[in-house]
């Protein structure tokens, strides 16, 4: 609740911030926020020609390839970037720290903001792609602003931790990007839940993502509401709470510190 206060209290410094981070991130080079768009566009297209092209995947369930690719590869990049800016937004903003009247807090929420603004742009790349192969919009792609929503409540809670342990333990950074490289494979983004042995799916149901990733495809592909996999969707926002509060936690916990270390 106090999080919230903030947030909705410093609105105008977190548009500023915002939009100074994406000014420091893109606007330094020559082609500015173009490289925002042109990597992820690249690891799609990759992904799309090695799969598609080099070992003849077939359209999943009468789906275009690179449709249902691009369902679960949109999501991800905006969780992974979100969670590696996140992660390094208080070290990256310590002149901020060191302001008594500021709240720290909202430092991680920054990162998923000025993410959202490339993420955004991505969705309405995808809808329209759609619309191309010939799908018509309907009601059920009204749910992705819930999954947007809910993907940024996951990172937030888990920036809360990363971010506050990084500035004590260095190498929380390398540890997030094993845990993202790792998190790609092991989420059904380019691979079908359909191809895991029964015996290992509920192991791989424990992912809380497949919320985020099932979602997307069953807004934009099978018609799909969220709320008709109630297991998975209990299972999500009970994690996602408990992530939170213990985010919350660790946070409140070292942020006294933080301006002494930074």
């Amino acid at each position: 609740m106090y999080l919230i206060k903030s947030l909705v209290s410093m609105r105008k410094i977190l548009v500023s911030l915002v939009v100074n981070e994406l000014k420091l991130k893109y606007f330094g080079n020559s082609l500015g926020m173009i490289w925002a768009f042109i990597q992820p566009l690249a690891t799609i297209l990759v992904l799309w020609f090695v799969f598609q092209v080099g070992f003849k995947a077939v359209p999943v369930d009468n789906v275009p390839f690179i449709l249902w690719l691009s369902c679960g590869m949109i999501p991800w990049f905006f969780i992974s970037d979100s969670l590696n800016g996140g992660t390094n937004s208080i070290i990256s903003n310590a002149y901020l720290v060191k302001k008594i009247a500021f709240n720290v807090e909202t430092l991680p929420f920054v990162s998923i903001l000025s993410n959202l603004v490339i993420h955004l742009f991505f969705v309405t790349f995808m809808m329209m792609m759609f619309v191309i192969y010939g799908y018509e919009p309907n009601i059920y792609w009204l749910q992705l602003p819930y999954y947007i929503f809910a993907s940024s409540v996951f990172v937030l809670g888990l920036s809360m931790i990363t971010s506050s342990l990084v500035i004590f333990i260095q190498d929380i950074r390398h540890l997030v990007a094993v845990i993202i490289q790792f998190g790609f494979w092991l989420t059904p983004i380019f691979w079908n839940m359909n191809l895991v042995p029964e015996r290992f799916v509920p192991i791989i149901s424990l992912n809380p993502l497949i919320h985020i990733i099932d979602g997307f495809r069953g807004s934009m592909i099978y018609d799909q509401w969220f709320w008709e996999n109630p297991g998975e969707l209990a299972y999500f926002w009970g994690f996602t709470i408990i992530l939170l509060l213990v985010g919350n936690g660790v946070f409140n916990k070292l942020r006294p510190m933080f301006a002494d270390v930074v």
